[in-house]
């Protein structure tokens, strides 16, 4: 802690992230599963993202917003796991308050970011499904790019203006933040300052970038479970049902998890619960994603079969290019 102009009053320096309470002989067996976990989520999503980049036939709007969900996957994991590992490994849960504050920045861009680009996955899946003929004209390269950047400049701007107004609040003690990462309840609830501004910012925020995402792809299933109802054969409502199945479980699982946490009580009792709850939108969904959409979808596989069999041809034919060039 600092001494402020106040005298009496202390600012504070770092933050102690409480996270979970478990008996000290678990934590190296915490950090070896959150460890592969973590590898585990990154090379899932890198290798989507590779994939997307490198086989031609995943060159399409679908696979081009799935490549940006596996970035923000990535993304999220690498801003929070480390300094989780770093806790369990150490025992220290200390972070600075710079680097609390970037944390929190970074984690509620990519969640605001993948609150926009999950209603813009759904508008396109509603797209392919409604408007079969005209999709390849409405969904061109520039559009997509642009719907691409709409969400990542969108949960820039969300989050830099919650980020200017927690700037201003002041941190005068207690610092133990009752979770495993600067969360941003847990943090307002740490503020010697009046928060009500912050939260009615915060609210207002959400209600105007937020609940539009939400609604536009609940609007989007609605219409696509609309559509396959009225096909009439039932091999074209399983091929149709087939080309959005994986979307639909990534939305529920991450909206369901969502709500869990915000919408429960903030109670002692659940307070645990929430932060197990957490762990499901933090620490699962972005391993989840890649595995569901590689899993569940015939291109993806099709794509690492290729690459596979590209990369086992090449390490036949590699002793006969180097006996040749030696």
């Amino acid at each position: 802690m600092a001494d402020t102009e106040g005298g009496n009053q202390t600012s504070v320096t770092e933050f102690i992230l409480l996270g979970f309470e478990i008996l000290p002989e678990l934590q190296i067996f915490l950090f070896l599963l959150f460890l592969i976990l973590y590898i585990a989520t990154v090379a899932a999503n890198i290798l989507i993202i590779v994939l997307i980049i490198a086989v031609q036939q995943l060159h399409t709007p679908m696979y081009f917003f799935l490549g940006n969900l596996s970035c923000l996957d990535t993304c999220y994991t690498c801003t929070l796991l480390p300094r989780m590992l770093a806790s369990f490994l150490t025992g220290d849960r200390t972070i600075s308050f710079p680097g609390c504050f970037i944390q929190f920045f970074f984690s509620c861009m990519v969640l605001a970011t993948e609150f926009c680009l999950l209603s813009v996955m759904s508008y396109d899946r509603y797209l392919a499904i409604s408007k079969p003929l005209h999709y390849t004209a409405l969904m061109s390269d520039t559009f997509c790019l642009n719907l691409a950047a709409v969400s990542w400049i969108t949960g820039f701007i969300v989050v830099s203006i919650v980020y200017l107004f927690l700037l201003r609040l002041k941190f005068c003690g207690p610092n133990q933040v009752d979770h495993f990462f600067c969360e941003y309840a847990a943090l307002i609830k740490l503020s010697c300052s009046d928060t009500y501004e912050i939260e009615i910012v915060v609210f207002s925020l959400g209600c105007v970038f937020l609940f539009p995402p939400f609604l536009l792809t609940l609007m989007s299933y609605v219409f696509i479970i609309t559509t396959i109802l009225r096909i009439p054969s039932t091999t074209g409502r399983q091929k149709a049902f087939s080309t959005c199945s994986s979307h639909i479980i990534v939305v529920t699982i991450f909206y369901g998890t969502l709500a869990t946490v915000y919408m429960c009580p903030q109670t002692k009792s659940l307070r645990a619960l929430n932060k197990i709850f957490s762990l499901s939108y933090t620490v699962l969904t972005p391993l989840a994603n890649p595995l569901i959409y590689s899993l569940r979808n015939k291109e993806v596989k099709a794509a690492v079969k290729k690459v596979v069999s590209v990369f086992m041809n090449w390490k036949r034919i590699e002793p006969f290019l180097n006996s040749i060039s030696g």
